[in-house]
This record gives structure tokens, C-alpha cells and sequence, in this order.
């Protein structure tokens, strides 16, 4: 009864004029946000949504629906919908997002947004110790996890690393590895920032909402520098981690 109860927050409102789907689904995320479940716990079945907050279930499942586009939950054949699992990266190890990825069940894939040769700004000769009027190799991608926006991720590489960028398929670190060329140690600096427009729309996320910003420089065994990227990740399911010892 005491969990029923906890449900009635949940309820739409019928004399507003917003769907009540989206109303639902709006609620719904933001109880997630706020910690009603935790990460990996089953949601109630759709006819106990149904049941306690006297909706159909049409307006369940449009809501679910949405909030299953947006990666907030998962749904498991058989077993029902559960709260979509943070993913932790470890702040202690050399690993790349896909490998993460891997690891933890997901299936990692890439949208390119853009992969060509431009003239390296001034960061870029700066963090990549360039001469100027050198070249860079420059990417944009999306990151997904499942098929959802997991990060937005902008690298910048010298040219004669990577003369033909376009060459890359789904791993960057992959396609290093098969060039031989290996990356050895990173300097990583995390920051929080609100998503811009133009972020809120790559990710699904709303203008303004916090996400993870990571800017990360890769070194090869002689130390110079190779890889300059910037990433924007999602707050609402992935997290860095640090294990302390004393």
C-alpha cells in the first residue's frame, strides 16, 4: 500500500490540456531523476500504473515508450522494465568508452558527424605541441550505448597520424591499434556544465540540463601528444569513479 501511495505523485492531471501521456511520462522522469528508484530497480507493471493513478493502458505505454526512447529505462524479455543502470567509468585505468561499453553489456556504436582535415586552432597547438599552419584531423561524433546518445565527442589528432579520416569506422582507438599506434597514459580534467541548444538537441536532453564535460589529452610512450577530445556525456546515467586508498 505504502508503494501505491508513493505512485499518486504520479498522477496526470485530466483538465489540462497536455496529453495525458506526456503528462505521465514527464512525471515519471522526473521521479527517476529524483531518486524514487535506483539504478537497475524493476518499475511497477504497467497495470499497477493503470490500477493506482486510473489511467489507460494506452497512456502507460505511450509514457514508457517515451521514456524508453529517451534511455531512461530498459526493458527485459520476460522479467519487465527496469531503471536504465549508470554507467561508471573508473578514473584509474586507460580505457576507451567503447571497450567500457563492451564490458558492461551494452553495445557501443558511433554517429559521425563529421570526420576531415582542418587547420588546427589554437588549443589544438597548443594541447598537441603543433607548429603553426599545421593540420589536424578533426571529429565529431555521437556516442550510443543500445542505440541511445550516450556523449557527444569532438578529437582532434596531428595529420600524419591520420591523413584520411573518413578511414575510421566505429573505434578510434581500434583503428590506432591496427596503425600501431598505441596510447600509452591520458590527462583527463571533469567539469559540470549546463547543455546548450545545440547539445540538448544531439542528446535528447533539455537546454540547460547538467551534463559531464571531460577534456582529455592522450600520450604515446615517447610523451607527445596525440589525442585531443573533448566530450559532453550525459549526467543522467553515466558517472566517473574514483576508488581512494589510504
Amino acid at each position: 500500500m505504502q508503494n501505491q501511495n508513493k505512485l499518486l505523485v504520479l498522477k496526470p492531471d485530466n483538465d489540462s490540456a497536455t496529453p495525458l501521456y506526456l503528462q505521465f511520462g514527464h512525471k515519471l522522469a522526473a521521479a527517476i531523476h529524483a531518486g524514487f528508484w535506483k539504478a537497475d530497480d524493476p518499475l511497477p507493471s504497467e497495470r499497477m500504473f493503470c490500477d493506482v493513478l486510473g489511467i489507460s493502458r494506452v497512456t502507460a505505454r505511450k509514457a514508457l515508450d517515451l521514456l524508453f526512447e529517451q534511455g531512461l529505462i530498459l526493458r527485459r524479455q520476460g522479467s519487465g522494465t527496469y531503471i536504465t543502470p549508470k554507467l561508471e567509468q573508473p578514473l584509474t585505468r586507460l580505457t576507451n568508452l567503447s571497450e567500457m561499453l563492451k564490458q558492461r553489456g551494452f553495445r557501443p556504436s558511433s554517429k559521425w558527424l563529421k570526420r576531415e582535415i582542418v587547420l588546427a586552432g589554437s588549443e589544438e597547438l597548443l594541447r598537441l605541441n603543433l607548429n603553426p599552419n599545421s593540420r589536424v584531423a578533426h571529429l565529431e561524433r555521437l556516442r550510443l550505448a543500445n542505440d541511445v546518445v550516450m556523449a557527444v565527442e569532438h578529437t582532434s589528432l596531428p595529420f600524419h597520424y591520420v591523413p584520411e579520416p573518413e578511414l575510421i569506422g566505429e573505434s578510434l582507438y581500434e583503428f590506432m591499434r591496427e596503425a600501431n599506434i598505441s596510447v600509452v597514459r591520458a590527462i583527463q580534467n571533469i567539469g559540470a556544465i549546463n547543455a546548450t541548444e545545440e547539445l540538448a538537441k544531439l542528446t535528447g536532453v533539455e537546454t540547460g540540463a547538467a551534463m559531464l564535460h571531460l577534456t582529455r589529452v592522450g600520450y604515446l610512450d615517447d610523451g607527445s601528444a596525440i589525442e585531443l577530445t573533448h566530450s559532453w556525456f550525459r549526467s543522467d546515467y553515466y558517472d566517473f569513479v574514483v576508488e581512494l586508498y589510504r
